[in-house]
């Protein structure tokens, strides 16, 4: 908005911009403007001072005094800030901050690393009015990221005065501002006094937003979206009660804990530290009538193996030490402390969290030992569910095989504390003294009742794309005459909008959980098939517990899930398959390798994301990898799998068992041993002959009516030497299904959802076989967070590591993939701005005759091509022109040729420089300060090198890639 404001295009055209003004938006982002207003108001800022480069940044640092805060002005999630306790380290987090901000500015800050951080939502309106909707209260002091902080709500070691007198803050903070709709404001709080000073202010709704949202009940981007289009708070109806209006605030009686979910199960070399940039990928939200009891809700819904606090540490340093590390693990290590019997004074003075908080956590622990120590009796048994204990637990732990009868109580949440009868059934289960069996009868429509089980946090490997197909099949249900209940817990998610379902339970997806709503519910079926891995793991409850399973049967996923049942199944279809063996042990491993012989593949039974998966290519790889999957007690077998770099393949498909609707053949860039979720992906496919997509048509077919699939099936294709061979299937939603669905226009969860209920395809009109081919050109590009989880691994292979992606549409593909780059972030314009400098590839061997090819391709644009010793001694001995650069970092030419704009690109794919860089995330880190590219898949270079020699040409409507083929017609 600020961009289009500025360079005059909002007034060419002629457009208004809705909502907060430019004045606002300028007022709250810009760092030095956002000061001053807040001095003219007498609101108090923490000391600072504006910089826009690095010589007044440390003379403003050296006047404030360390430890400071770098803060870089219009930045999302904290990118490019940083905490920095000396000079050193903070003119390299400063002039990181520098580059990363559009406007080339930054505010350093003095360090209040400790403060409580308390922020208010609130709305203001048109003509004045202003209410504040929620106040939140961060776990974790000043100093860590609110992305990724455990956040409370209502706040909850606050004196109600200090509450006060930092709403009223916040208020009259967005009427200065002329804030027009949602505003988050943060606020520090000194734990001693009633001091405190303005942090920042969102003139948005932000990551928080979410969250007050579904704490409180109150829609806050509904109601800006309505004071945008010109109402008031006092024309506006509060939706929930039907009778308040959205001129008040919500009044909250319970307890609201919001828990961060962290990519570091995928990215284990990632560094754990928390600070000022945001890291986390996703977050939980659970409601309960305690601090303790949302807590442990919320612990057991993040999906990291534990269903209570204990949680085994991540290093084996003194647990003092180990208490002073900002970490994904801190809560747990608290926790544990308490159990060793540290005193709360000495956690408190440590970590600088509220005693409130450990009192709470030592209250459980208390809990824990007595159900240790004691005779589990009804009072006992009580006390540990309104900790929050789950009943598995308690049968750990006392060693009781038959617990007391219990049931949840279901309350509501209403926003005004039960003030008014409320008319949206949006539940959370509690544990009060007197457990009563919850009456939903009330709340039901007398039509049949199905559930959806939602998808929970977002990680890498499962984001919203599955939050999309179960709304998606929320709605189709609706439309066919369904009540429907959707259970999850994410509050970033349209699914646990209270509007979206008939009813909504705010609860963690675990068995116990949901098979406590089942009982109350009865559903006549329940969808698994939509919520990604979280929804499929809870299939052997279901189960077990007699529940009906809609669409595909649970033997034929479970068929498709394990790997040797796999083998069975395409063996008796006489479907090609890498050849692949299981093996439990690493003598298995090494014996297997002698008959399959290098490159294999790890790969383990039941997994998403690619988890644990590996390219081995020695002996040393086996056995390095096969330690770290057997250490894991989730696996107890690897199949290990040929691995052939052929062109990978996604088919997605409906069925209703005898119909079988193929909307498209996607085909990946990135050649196979890419994950699917890492790689470009293109539709429609390029480089495949008619017969081979008439193979493709008939073995989708085949599998999906063998396998009974009533609804969506993912199936992933390998050729290789003219051959198609099967990589896995999987019988439920798949991460591509927003993007197939979109660029076809085929509603495929809408269809899918109807054969799943046994409605015919061919009655919708709709044929077995591949769909009509669009006749445009569509690419989903991933996105990768490199730049917040620092030490990361970020070369490309069968584990997902990316955390995003984007869309490119063309009438070409290499038009669709220069939209689809320059989406994610990728400066391609730079070349018409300044010529195209040159590009440094660094490969490992066997990627020599790729880096050869691709030195060819850019020395024939007028590129110079920079290469470390080893490729460049490939490159050289076939008389290509390349530049051999220095191995050691801290005085190369590397370093140089990046700072000085030699380098616009960077291609790497796994060699080690030298020792005394350690590895290339040494290099990469510093190339994303400069907005330097790094590649890390010799595919995807090729597609970049397409798109840049488009862009060179004379004819710039010439966007044909000399990789591809461009099968559209002239007419279309």
């Amino acid at each position: 908005a600020t961009q289009l404001f500025e360079q005059g295009i909002l007034k060419k055209f002629g457009v208004k911009l809705l909502g907060s003004d430019i004045d606002a938006i300028k007022k709250s982002e810009d760092r030095e403007l956002f000061r001053k207003t807040m001095l003219s108001i007498g609101e108090p800022c923490v000391k600072s001072e504006i910089a826009k480069d690095i010589n007044s940044a440390v003379v403003a640092a050296r006047s404030i005094g360390y430890p400071v805060v770098v803060r870089p002005a219009y930045t999302l999630g904290g990118a490019g800030g940083g905490i920095a306790k000396d000079e050193k380290s903070f003119i390299a987090i400063a002039k990181e901050g520098l580059k990363l901000s559009p406007i080339t500015q930054i505010l350093v800050e003095k360090s209040i690393a400790g403060w409580k951080e308390i922020e208010f939502e609130t709305m203001r309106d048109n003509i004045g009015n202003a209410v504040s909707v929620c106040a939140m209260e961060n776990v974790d002091p000043v100093g860590i990221h609110t992305g990724d902080s455990i956040v409370v709500a209502p706040t909850l070691t606050i004196s109600d005065s200090d509450c006060q007198m930092l709403r009223t803050a916040a208020l009259k903070i967005v009427s200065t501002l002329g804030i027009k709709g949602a505003c988050n404001c943060q606020f520090a709080l000194n734990p001693n006094s009633s001091e405190y000073a303005v942090i920042e202010v969102n003139p948005r709704v932000s990551r928080s937003s979410a969250l007050a949202s579904k704490a409180s009940g109150y829609p806050i981007a509904k109601i800006s979206t309505l004071i945008a289009l010109g109402y008031n708070l006092d024309e506006i109806k509060n939706e929930i009660t039907g009778k308040s209006l959205a001129f008040f605030e919500p009044k909250l009686d319970y307890i609201v804990v919001k828990f961060p979910k962290w990519p570091f199960d995928k990215s284990f070399l990632a560094d754990r530290t928390l600070g000022t940039k945001m890291k986390a990928t996703g977050e939980v939200m659970a409601i309960g009538s305690t601090f303790i009891e949302a807590l442990m809700k919320a612990v057991r819904g993040i999906e990291i193996q534990t269903d209570s606090l204990n949680l085994p540490p991540i290093n084996n340093k003194d647990i003092l030490i180990r208490l002073a590390q900002e970490n994904d693990v801190r809560i747990f290590t608290i926790y544990e402390a308490l159990k060793k019997g540290i005193k709360e004074e000495k956690i408190c003075e440590i970590t600088k969290i509220d005693r409130y908080f450990i009192k709470c956590l030592k209250d459980a622990t208390l809990v824990e030992k007595e159900l240790f120590e004691k005779p589990l009796t009804k009072e006992l048994f009580l006390k540990a569910k309104k900790i929050g204990f789950t009943n598995s637990f308690i049968k750990n732990l006392t060693g009781v095989e038959s617990l007391p009868e219990f049931n949840y109580e279901y309350k509501i949440v209403d926003t005004c504390s039960d003030v008014f009868n409320c008319k949206t059934p949006y539940f959370y289960s509690s544990v009060t003294d007197v457990s009563k069996t919850f009456d939903a009868s009330k709340y039901k429509s007398g039509k049949p009742v199905i559930m959806v089980l939602g998808s929970g946090p977002i990680r890498i490997g499962q984001g919203v794309e599955f939050d999309y197909s179960s709304v998606h099949c929320v709605w189709a249900l609706q439309n066919m005459g369904y009540d429907v209940v959707v259970v999850n817990n994410n509050p970033e998610t349209v699914s646990t909008d209270y509007e979206t379902a008939n009813r909504l339970y705010f609860e963690p997806l675990t068995p116990e959980d949901v098979m406590n709503i089942i009982k109350i519910e009865k559903p006549l079926g329940v969808v698994v098939a939509f919520g990604g891995q979280t929804a499929i793991n809870l299939i052997k409850t279901l189960i077990d517990n007699g529940v009906n399973i809609l669409g595909t049967s649970a033997n034929s996923i479970d068929t498709a899930e394990d790997r040797e049942k796999f083998d069975n199944f395409l063996e008796e279809l006489q479907i090609k398959r890498p050849k692949a063996t299981s093996v439990s042990s690493i003598d298995d491993a090494l014996k297997a390798v002698e008959v399959l012989g290098y490159p294999v593949l790890l790969r383990p039974s039941y997994v998403i994301g690619g988890q644990s998966m590996f390219i081995a290519r020695n002996d040393k790889d086996v056995k390095d990898f096969m330690e770290k999957i057997f250490s894991s007690s989730t696996y107890n077998s690897v199949l290990m799998d040929k691995y052939m770099p052929g062109i990978e393949l996604d088919v997605d498909c409906i069925s209703d068992g005898q119909t079988v609707l193929i909307p498209g053949i996607m085909e990946h860039i990135d050649r196979a041993g890419i994950h699917s979720g890492d790689s470009i992906t293109v539709y429609p496919s390029c480089n495949l002959s008619k017969s081979m997509i008439d193979t493709i048509e008939d073995t989708s077919i085949k599998i999906a009516t063998k396998l009974c699939v009533k609804g969506l099936i993912n199936i992933q294709y390998l050729v290789f030497d003219s051959q198609l061979y099967v990589i896995e299937v999987n019988p439920r939603a798949s991460r591509t299904i927003p993007y197939i669905s979109k660029v076809t226009g085929i509603p495929m969860v809408d269809l899918a959802t109807k054969a799943m209920l046994n409605f015919s395809l061919k009655d919708m009109g709709y044929v077995s076989g591949l769909a009509q081919t669009s006749c445009y050109y569509s690419v989903k590009i991933p996105v990768f967070s490199f730049e917040k989880l620092i030490d990361a691994d970020p070369i490309m292979g069968p584990e997902m590591k990316s955390t995003g992606e984007v869309l490119g549409i063309g009438r070409t593909l290499t038009e669709a993939l220069y939209k689809g780059f320059v989406s994610c972030g990728m400066d391609i314009n730079l070349i018409k701005n300044k010529p195209f400098q040159g590009i440094l590839i660094s490969v490992e061997d066997y990627d020599y005759s790729d880096a050869i090819k691709l030195a060819e391709k850019f020395t024939d644009l007028g590129i110079k091509i920079y290469a470390t010793p080893d490729t460049a001694f490939a490159i050289k001995s076939k008389g290509i022109d390349v530049t051999k650069v220095c191995n050691v970092w801290e005085n190369n030419d590397i370093n140089d040729l990046l700072n000085n704009g030699n380098i616009t690109y960077i291609v790497y794919t796994g060699a080690v420089f030298d020792s005394s860089v350690g590895d290339f995330r040494l290099l990469q880190y510093k190339a994303m300060s400069l907005k330097i590219p790094c590649i890390t898949s010799i595919d995807t270079a090729y597609a970049l090198a397409d798109v840049i020699s488009s862009c060179y040409s004379k004819k710039n409507i010439k966007l044909i890639g000399i990789s591809y083929k461009n099968k559209c017609s002239t007419e279309n």
